[in-house]
């Protein structure tokens, strides 16, 4: 019923006078993991185009589709593409979605910094999460005997979803979480517990903008390197760098996309063009993010 009363409360803020690719003024949905790229995507946007606005509704990604099939955002940033039930609902309405790839992106683990458990495998992930390894002790023998208290932003989130999907979970997975509220307060949760490890969009911990609070925050946990297999030298766990979501050799990685409604050019369609340009496409690049469309550069050191 509150998602109901959200949507209908959002249904005023499209505002319907005529725009153009570069001009107007309308609403898009954001999943709120992708706040710091999405919005460095839009200032770009807007400072190049000074008669377009364009605002962000950051919210989940659940929430954000039924933003859109209700008609009140233009465009949504998802992980997904359309499901077999939203393309029936659009075709009944005479609507073809564009569906635009921007990036490849990494769900990113973050533990405290006095935690010493910075590297995982994916079996020992897949352990924490459906609940057979429950202390820290029993991670690695390095940490504590105290319960691995588990964090996401959200209990409808991307990226609780995409960890669910990846381990194959059952449906209590939800009630052995702990749900921070954002991406932002997961990092201020692990911050400040010992024995917390949070599932954040890398581009919240990515070394990209002069932000002296997230420099704050991406400087006050530590993030976790991941291998594929158990017995994996040190050297084999990567990070979610945009290098190692090129390589595939950093497991967590999706893509993500820009599903817009629109049915002609309009303003929407002008900022996902902007995202797929060479300009939004660099503004990616450096916000850790594997471009879609500019490939990314590997330099092997010996």
């Amino acid at each position: 019923m509150q998602g109901f009363f959200f949507v209908l409360m959002l249904a005023g803020c499209n505002n319907r006078a005529a725009d153009t690719a570069t001009s107007g003024k309308i609403s898009i949905a954001v999943d709120e993991a992708f706040q710091p790229i999405i919005q460095a995507e839009v200032d770009a946007f807007q400072a190049s185009y000074k008669y377009a606005k364009i605002t962000p509704v950051y919210t989940t990604e659940g929430q954000a589709m039924q933003l859109l099939l209700a008609d009140s955002v233009r465009s949504v940033v998802m992980t997904r593409t359309l499901n077999e039930k939203e393309r029936a609902y659009f075709a009944s309405k005479k609507i073809t979605p564009d569906t635009l790839k921007i990036a490849t992106e990494a769900v990113a683990l973050i533990v405290n910094r006095k935690n010493p458990d910075s590297l995982l495998t994916m079996n020992r992930l897949r352990a924490l999460m459906n609940g057979s390894v429950k202390t820290w002790n029993e991670v690695s023998g390095k940490g504590a005997k105290k319960d691995v208290v588990i964090v996401f932003d959200n209990a409808n989130s991307s990226n609780l979803s995409y960890i669910k999907d990846k381990f194959d979970l059952g449906t209590d997975f939800d009630k052995r979480v702990f749900a921070a509220g954002s991406n932002q307060k997961v990092m201020e949760y692990v911050q400040q517990n010992e024995n917390a490890i949070g599932f954040i969009g890398v581009s919240w911990i990515s070394d990209w903008e002069d932000d002296p609070k997230q420099y704050k925050f991406k400087n006050s946990v530590t993030t976790v390197a991941v291998a594929e297999k158990d017995d994996a030298p040190v050297e084999e766990h990567f990070q979610p760098f945009a290098a190692y979501l090129q390589t595939k050799q950093y497991p967590l990685y999706r893509s993500l996309y820009i599903v817009s409604r629109e049915a002609r050019v309009g303003l929407g369609t002008g900022f996902a063009a902007y995202v797929a340009s060479e300009k939004g496409q660099l503004i990616i690049r450096k916000a850790g993010l594997l471009p879609a469309t500019m490939p990314v550069r590997l330099v092997q050191f010996k």
